[in-house]
């Protein structure tokens, strides 16, 4: 039980170590995928929406029969 305090600041320094790893993006590069993932977003977002609007009608169309 009282080996976690001894690992702990171990632990912290890797963590330290591992974030001064990290590549942070440039504004430009998170501001093109930023527009990327909305487009993709609002694309699927249609695409979902004609396919609801189409299986609607299917089924509009079986239950009338």
């Amino acid at each position: 039980m009282g080996e976690s305090t001894e690992k702990r600041p171990g632990f912290f320094k890797g963590v330290k170590q591992e974030f001064k790893k990290i590549v942070w993006p440039d504004k430009e590069s998170t501001f093109k995928q930023s527009v990327a993932v909305v487009c993709i977003s609002v694309v699927m977002g249609i695409i979902i929406a004609i396919i609801d609007y189409v299986a609607q009608v299917g089924v509009n169309f079986l239950t009338s029969l």
